[in-house]
């Protein structure tokens, strides 16, 4: 069995639903099918999720909600017109989204989470229609049939008891048709997984009925070694690890998401990053190894963003408990943290930008002054963090030197350098003002000066 995902911009339309159903008819084997919100079919054109964003908000702010929703079924009813569906399902999706709207909004956040959900939902609903329409006998199907996901306050992921719901799955004789995105508490709460969370839905689905690949179509033929949008004709990555997508996929690489590598790498399944636009390029492979090439590197991404906590006091290397209570402080500000470098009388923590306010920062400085008697605290603000990844790198000896050397020359200074325990991965701490230009050097240096593997 084949579980395959298909992504915004391969669901946008309807001729793009078309190529997904020549797709999954084309191989047998694809018998279940996670599918994102409509995206964008241009440059210029809002995804239905964005749309759905500005419904909610313009709900909680009691304005007209008519006219929102009309915008968002007129998009569905473009689709279902150019798959020749009647209007039954128009008017479907029009009820549910009035529903929604009505609904408890006590909880603004899972309200909105309600509303975005209908995307995938919704657009489940359309493709497995079509499908049953053109002959391809398919069932759409409810994550409440199964997707059990954690209770508020922590970030949405699946329960074990997910895994155990959805694996009967496997014996079904019809194509499965499954919104991405979302799942639901045990008591019925629907909450929505982070960004690209299809991507996650459709690997925890390839875990669950023990699937022999897990395809994840989107929009481009393969995963590059750097950013295509940043450095002119990037070499194409064939083959990459789990471990080294994952790091990739952390530090920026949009075509797949991070979180969505840990179900499928729990059971050794393969996954294969395909173009829906081009399906017959064999992608890139996500493997558990690889063969080796004569690069220690296999890729480079940046990532904007963040921000760091400076914190120093004399002899606090002595000080026993010192980075768990700051780490405690950070915690209790609900603020996880990305990086903690340190030195005999000073330590880091790097963040996200997002999780961040003027009053959690003053609150944070504050204690950690009062609390901890630190000398010196301060936030700093508009950091990347450059990523080098690489299962070989680990063989080679010089290689931070090397990367170092290619930052420096580009006359930007390297704030932190963090290299991971698995020895897959460098880290750069650098303004945010750099990040192109580093991205280009380091690929001069590890890609354009070797040839092609």
């Amino acid at each position: 069995m084949i579980v395959c995902k298909f992504g915004g911009t391969s669901v946008a339309s309807a001729e793009q639903i078309k190529k997904v159903a020549n797709i999954v008819k084309s191989n047998p084997e694809r018998k279940i099918v996670a599918v994102s919100a409509p995206g964008k079919r241009s440059g210029d054109d809002i995804k239905v999720t964005d749309l759905l964003i500005d419904l909610a908000d313009t709900a909680l702010a009691g304005g007209d909600v008519a006219s929102k929703i009309d915008v968002v079924v007129n998009r569905y009813r473009a689709i279902t017109d150019g798959l020749g569906l009647d209007n039954t399902m128009t008017d479907i999706i029009a009820a549910d989204l009035r529903e929604r709207v009505q609904a408890d909004r006590s909880n603004t956040d899972l309200f909105i989470d309600s509303i975005k959900a209908s995307g995938e939902d919704n657009n489940a609903k359309v493709i497995a229609s079509y499908f049953n329409s053109i002959g391809l006998a398919a069932k759409y199907v409810s994550p409440k049939e199964g997707l059990v996901v954690n209770d508020l306050p922590e970030r949405t992921f699946a329960l074990p008891e997910a895994y155990k719901n959805l694996s009967k799955l496997k014996d079904t004789e019809e194509i499965i048709v499954f919104p991405g995105f979302f799942g639901y508490t045990k008591a019925g709460v629907l909450r929505t997984f982070d960004r690209g969370g299809s991507d996650i839905t459709g690997s925890i689905l390839a875990s669950a009925v023990g699937a022999e690949l897990y395809e994840n179509f989107t929009d481009v033929d393969c995963v590059f070694a750097a950013n295509p949008k940043v450095v002119n004709d990037p070499v194409d990555i064939k083959e990459i690890t789990y471990r080294e997508m994952r790091e990739l996929s952390y530090a920026g690489f949009s075509v797949f998401h991070d979180e969505a590598l840990m179900p499928v790498y729990k059971q050794g399944i393969p996954v294969n990053i395909k173009n829906t636009n081009n399906p017959g390029a064999p992608g890139t492979r996500i493997l558990p190894t690889r063969s080796e090439t004569n690069r220690p590197v296999t890729g480079i991404s940046a990532d904007g963003g963040f921000s760091i906590l400076y914190v120093s006091k004399y002899l606090m290397n002595r000080e026993v408990g010192f980075g768990r209570k700051l780490l405690q402080i950070v915690e209790e500000e609900n603020i996880s943290y990305e990086h903690t470098p340190s030195g005999l009388d000073d330590i880091s923590v790097i963040m996200r930008s997002n999780q961040l306010t003027p009053e959690k920062e003053a609150r944070i400085i504050s204690r950690v002054k009062s609390e901890l008697c630190a000398d010196d605290v301060q936030f700093s603000h508009e950091f990347s963090m450059i990523v080098i990844v690489g299962e070989g790198m680990r063989h080679n000896t010089g290689l931070a030197a090397r990367a170092a050397t290619a930052i420096s020359n580009t006359g930007a200074n390297i704030e932190m350098i963090n290299q991971g325990s698995s020895e897959v991965s460098l880290v750069f701490g650098v303004r945010s003002e750099f990040e192109d230009q580093i991205l280009k050097g380091l690929y001069e240096e590890f890609f354009a000066k070797i040839p092609v593997a």
